[in-house]
């Protein structure tokens, strides 16, 4: 696992008059700006073998065993994790970092008002904990997968606030000291014209949920590298440079946000200039922030040509975003969200056959695989 660097023990002023200090006024004219320019209950037992299944994978180099520079994570599944031998026994071998693909999010961890299910998450946890694996924590505050007592509800301001500052101080507190960092802010922007969402805590609290996020996970755990995450910002566009702008304001009233998070959902059809994603890596490494590769897979079925020429396409994507991290300082971490085929989210949420990941659903390693070796072994 890389070490972290750097202090992020936010001292500053980050209030006003004793209130959180309020971020509408600045964000307002901004948005403009941009738009005229463009369970409780026991954990289960997790059921590891003592002579797990061998890899078909034996022959290639361990990125564990070569220590790169970079921590490689992958999310988890955790019905995967529970049953699967092989998948167990790969996320061992290869990778540094997990992230709990659902379990950490606000339906799954707070399914009723203050009833609280931890099982599944500390399940991914412990497993990490036993197998020297850094965690990610994901996510406190994102637009989707709340709970129905929450976005069919009706509160008030101060109630929302209280709700949401509940959560995420019993969420973050519960694994204080066991998350490297978390994605406290999640895709609060929209696509175009880079406005901030109007979502369920831009209506019920304001603008203000972003700051009031990130100063009560400082608070619950002051080690922790604070996140925000967002997709399609990868390269310099529209979007990466209102979350930029945003983040920037966000740093000078030391609000303590520490990183930033390029998730890197692509397809055959869209594939960021990597000299872009260089330079947006740079301009967001001058505002003291780590920057991470976050859930990273590669769509292949808008591809042209053979299955084995896509690949090979696909190859070169992990490959070009790889190398804009391998040669940023800044950046910590690279997760793909998922390395099998096998348990891809992009079939139940997209509804088309795909092969996104660097692994097959036999755990073949695909040409990716080889791409992202050939990047970080260097």
């Amino acid at each position: 696992m890389r070490n972290r660097t750097g202090d992020h023990s936010w001292t500053g002023d980050y209030r006003r008059n004793g209130a959180p200090y309020r971020l509408w006024p600045w964000f307002g004219a901004l948005g403009l700006a941009l738009l005229l320019l463009a369970g409780c209950g026991a954990a289960p037992t997790l059921r590891t073998p003592t002579a797990p299944a061998t890899p078909t994978i034996t022959a290639t180099p361990t990125l564990k065993v070569l220590q790169t520079a970079i921590n490689l994570g992958t999310a988890v599944n955790y019905d995967a994790l529970v049953n699967d031998a092989e998948y167990r026994a790969l996320i061992q071998r290869y990778f540094t970092t997990t992230v709990p693909e659902n379990e950490m999010k606000f339906d799954a961890i707070e399914p009723q008002q203050g009833t609280f299910d931890f099982a599944k998450a500390d399940a991914i946890v412990r497993f990490a904990q036993e197998n020297h694996i850094a965690v990610r924590g994901h996510v406190l505050v994102a637009n989707g997968q709340l709970p129905d007592w929450l976005k069919n509800g009706s509160f008030t301001r101060d109630q929302a606030m209280a709700i949401l500052k509940n959560h995420i101080e019993t969420v973050v507190g519960h694994y204080r000291g066991q998350v490297i960092s978390w994605d406290v802010i999640n895709e609060a922007f929209l696509d175009g014209p880079w406005a901030l969402r109007n979502n369920f805590w831009m209506r019920a609290i304001g603008p203000d949920y972003i700051s009031l996020a990130f100063i009560w996970a400082h608070e619950a755990d002051p080690q922790a590298v604070l996140y925000y995450n967002d997709y399609s910002a990868e390269e310099m566009n529209g979007k990466s440079s209102a979350i930029y702008a945003l983040l920037k304001n966000l740093r000078a009233q030391n609000i303590p946000v520490g990183g930033v998070g390029l998730e890197a959902h692509l397809t055959l059809a869209y594939h960021p200039n990597p000299t872009s994603v260089a330079a947006n890596m740079a301009r967001f490494a001058a505002l003291g922030l780590e920057v991470a590769i976050t859930e990273m897979d590669v769509q292949i079925y808008q591809g042209s040509g053979t299955q084995a020429q896509r690949l090979q396409e696909q190859a070169r994507y992990y490959g070009d975003i790889a190398s804009a991290c391998h040669h940023t300082p800044a950046c910590k971490t690279f997760v793909i969200w998922g390395f099998t085929d096998k348990y891809s989210w992009i079939y139940d949420y997209w509804k088309h056959a795909d092969a996104p990941l660097p692994f097959d659903a036999s755990y073949a390693p695909k040409p990716a695989w080889q791409a992202l070796l050939d990047t970080f072994l260097k």
